[in-house]
Parts: structure tokens; C-alpha cells; sequence
């Protein structure tokens, strides 16, 4: 099982990044309202936290209408360009194989998203068994996926700008 512990990802080196003018990109699903709020309270949290100025939060159905959400935005936006998108959802399973294909679904999206746009999407979406496990994943604990999936994306946005140089 994964554990934060056995991760550097709360090392976030910011010294050599500025990133209040980064724009990131919310897209949350409406299904598990609670759990994805939770969620997005503690991306917002830390994304703040590190000084990002624009934050936007795009709110979709469910999971598989995410990657939709998330190329739009990216194409119809020239003016307020995302530097990072972060997906946010909550898919528990039930007594079908449904949990099975919105899973696959949304990660085949997010996978082709970050090799054809020029910009992260960071998987923030948890698939879990139980209301339970989903709880222990927003300050529970499993830490808070939510803060987890805005340091992840910060720390993309700093490699993308470093490769741009």
C-alpha cells in the first residue's frame, strides 16, 4: 500500500519558483460532492499557500467527463492559459463493473491528455472500495489527496518551466 511516508512529495523546493502568476485549473466532478469538496478545499489550500494567483475550478457530471473539461478549457483558452490542470473526483466501487470502465476511461483521458497537451494534468481522483477509504484520503490516515495532487501539480509546473529554458 502506499504510503506518504515512503514519499518526498511534500519536499517542495520553492525558492527557485515564483508562481503567483501560474494559472491552474480545477475540474471536479458532482458525484461524492463531500469527499471531492474536501478535496478541492485542500488543493485550494496549498496552492494558495504557495502563492498561485489564479485559480479556477471547472465542475463536471462525473469522472469521464473530465478529460473532456480539461481539453476544452486548454483550447478555448487564450487569454488565461493553464499552467497545470488538476483532475478531482471520487469513483467508489459498487456490485457492477461500472466503477471498472469510468476508471479505465478517465485514465486512458488523463494519460493521452499529458502526451498531447503541453501542460500537466495531475490525477487527482480517487478510486477507492469505500466511503471509508475515500474518508481516510481527505485528512484521514492516507494524508489528503487533495493537498497532495496541488504540490504535485506545482511541482510540474516548475519542470515545465525549467525544460522551456
Amino acid at each position: 500500500m502506499a504510503d506518504i511516508s515512503n514519499s518526498n512529495l511534500y519536499q517542495l523546493q520553492t525558492g527557485t519558483h515564483d508562481f503567483s502568476g501560474a494559472c491552474v485549473v480545477l475540474v471536479k466532478t458532482e458525484w461524492n460532492a463531500q469527499v471531492v469538496d474536501a478535496l478541492e478545499s485542500g488543493c485550494r489550500k496549498v496552492l494558495e499557500q504557495y502563492g498561485v494567483a489564479n485559480i479556477i475550478t471547472l465542475t463536471v457530471p462525473g469522472a469521464v467527463e473530465i478529460p473532456f473539461a480539461v481539453k476544452a478549457y486548454y483550447e478555448s483558452k487564450k487569454e488565461l492559459r493553464a499552467d497545470a490542470f488538476v483532475t478531482l473526483g471520487c469513483v467508489i466501487k459498487g456490485d457492477t463493473p461500472h466503477f471498472d470502465y469510468v476508471c479505465k476511461a478517465l485514465t486512458d483521458g488523463v494519460t493521452q491528455l499529458n502526451l498531447s497537451l503541453n501542460v500537466p494534468v495531475i490525477f487527482g481522483v480517487l478510486t477507492v472500495n469505500t466511503q471509508e477509504q475515500a474518508d481516510e484520503r481527505i485528512g484521514g490516515k492516507h494524508g489528503h489527496k487533495g493537498e497532495e495532487a496541488a504540490i504535485t501539480a506545482l511541482k510540474m509546473i516548475a519542470l515545465n518551466v525549467s525544460l522551456k529554458k
